[in-house]
């Protein structure tokens, strides 16, 4: 099973919090409800506290979701590290935070032929579940490990030629001990402001493979 590794003031900004080129690392906070939000609001507000990280709040800047492509594949050049930040929700991720993945990682720019853009960056999906853990397993009523639900992150980011880190998770994010959740928003502080210094990343194998056939998606396509 992934295991998760082991007070802040709520800024007001949602808009990304630097300019591109002056950060390392992309944090895309994508929660619909921020208000009702424990763990994921205080995490992205730790993250607005770090030098070289960017942070952009998907739900403040596209709250018509139309999406700026331009700019988020100029961010994404910019960054060594994509964090996917989010509460799981129907064992996925927020709907904008899907179609930002759609419209951004194109063909063309992040996988197929001639797209290299991500080759070499990694992917570290932070996330959270209302669930328990132990809800998480064949006998609890999610009947699966958290772990069957990660492969769609994991190829996510093979297609696209980066490293997918090992995630951080918070279960039972609403009734976690005040101990726990503050724990788990120090460590993941620590370990965007320690980043690349992870030891655990020398033992990752290099940045798959993927090659997609040009004929597998001709130019010219109609509706599917």
């Amino acid at each position: 099973m992934v295991a998760a590794m082991p007070t802040i003031p709520t800024p007001t900004s949602g808009a990304p919090s630097s300019e591109p080129d002056a950060d390392t690392i992309y944090v895309l906070a994508a929660h619909p409800h921020w208000r009702e939000s424990r763990a994921n609001r205080r995490l992205r507000d730790a993250a607005l506290r770090l030098p070289g990280v960017r942070v952009n709040d998907l739900y403040a800047s596209y709250p018509d979701y139309a999406i700026d492509v331009a700019a988020e594949q100029q961010r994404l050049a910019a960054a060594e590290l994509l964090v996917l930040m989010h509460p799981i929700q129907w064992y996925s991720m927020p709907s904008l935070q899907k179609l930002w993945m759609d419209e951004v990682l194109g063909y063309g720019w992040a996988y197929g032929p001639g797209g290299h853009a991500l080759r070499g960056k990694s992917l570290w999906l932070v996330a959270s579940t209302g669930g328990a853990q132990d809800s998480y397993h064949p006998a609890g009523y999610n009947r699966y490990f958290f772990d069957a639900f990660l492969p769609p992150y994991e190829q996510t980011a093979a297609l696209c030629g980066m490293r997918f880190l090992p995630p951080l998770l918070l279960h039972d994010a609403r009734r976690a001990p005040e101990s726990e959740l503050a724990a788990h928003v120090e460590v993941f502080a620590q370990r965007l402001g320690s980043y690349p210094d992870w030891p655990e990343l020398a033992e990752l194998e290099d940045c798959p493979e993927c090659m997609v056939p040009a004929g597998d998606r001709p130019q010219a396509q109609g509706a599917r």
